[in-house]
């Protein structure tokens, strides 16, 4: 079973039932003060979730798009792990627990811990997710940890490390990414920008070094093939706005598109996709031209043509960050 929709769907309701009356104005100067300390250049030693007033922001702002954005993730690592299902699940740094809420989507009866040192965050995490109804949530654990500093988490199943690395050293960084390389699996996400696919490439060298190999989006464990600084690889996920998320945010759209990149490394095999569509698909008329990270040839540009019959229609359907070709057509 993949719940996915309905968990979205629940995910909003829940928003949208705790953080009603939340004042405007209050709102927007959080959201203003978040979007600063996350977009900075210096890691910080204190929790950005200060009180309660911050997390309801912040929730509203970021939840909704941090759920998307580790549902992309997880569904290239049941892509390329059909029959493997997480017994249990940490998520480090998780605050109010968007990533979890992604896994419970994706699983049934995955027991869930998060991590994080914001008590308010943690607080308001385990209020949405006791208003969730979904029986995973309801029974997740939240426990108050300095990331980066704190002892390891317990043996477990599956790790997410979704938009903390910035927040952390370089040396905590490490510290963090080498704690969730004990997991079965990993899934770490930064924004997508160049210094997030930074830090995403520095976690895979690393997770590579302890042992996993890489399941997405790469098709390979070798170096990437982009050139740093001069292009990075990042992938959009759509995210639905309500009318609270259209309120904190100040926009008038039912949609954004939120950037991200990501590594997904397990300890098991896994069957990575023989190419990943690196950017969005270019429809011209008669035909589709692809941006592909492949496994053998690095980078590479593909065009399927009406010739290609099947392929070519696939190739109409299919989205940035696909796996490609599709399954059927491998």
């Amino acid at each position: 079973m993949n719940p996915t929709l309905p968990t979205a769907e629940a995910l909003r309701a829940a928003l949208a039932a705790l953080l009603d009356g939340l004042p405007p104005t209050q709102a927007a100067q959080a959201v203003d003060r978040l979007i600063a300390s996350y977009r900075g250049t210096t890691p910080t030693d204190a929790p950005i979730l200060r009180d309660r007033s911050d997390v309801a922001a912040y929730a509203a702002y970021r939840m909704p798009a941090t759920f998307e954005a580790v549902r992309s993730c997880l569904d290239a690592l049941r892509e390329a792990a059909p029959g493997w299902a997480p017994a249990t699940h940490t998520d480090i740094g998780g605050g109010t627990g968007a990533a979890s809420w992604a896994v419970a989507g994706a699983w049934d009866g995955t027991r869930t811990t998060v991590l994080d040192w914001s008590e308010p965050a943690l607080a308001l995490g385990r209020e949405l997710a006791e208003a969730s109804g979904i029986p995973g949530l309801r029974a997740a654990t939240w426990e108050r940890a300095r990331i980066g500093t704190s002892p390891a988490p317990a043996p477990t199943d599956l790790v997410t490390v979704s938009y903390v690395l910035k927040e952390l050293t370089a040396e905590n960084r490490a510290v963090v990414v080498d704690a969730a390389a004990a997991a079965q699996a990993v899934v770490i996400v930064e924004p997508g920008t160049p210094d997030g696919y930074d830090r995403i490439i520095e976690a895979r060298d690393r997770l590579i070094g302890a042992g996993l190999t890489v399941a997405a989006p790469c098709p390979h464990d070798d170096a990437c093939p982009i050139e740093r600084g001069t292009d990075w690889c990042h992938f959009s996920a759509r995210v639905s706005r309500s009318s609270l998320h259209r309120r904190v945010k100040g926009g008038s759209l039912s949609h954004e598109d939120e950037k991200f990149s990501y590594v997904v490394a397990t300890r098991f095999p896994t069957v990575p996709a023989t190419a990943r569509v690196t950017r969005k698909p270019q429809i011209r008329k008669g035909q589709v031209l692809l941006e592909l990270c492949t496994k053998d040839e690095a980078l590479q540009r593909a065009t399927a043509t009406k010739r290609h019959g099947p392929l070519y229609r696939a190739a109409r359907d299919t989205a940035w960050g696909n796996a490609w070709p599709p399954p059927e057509d491998d």
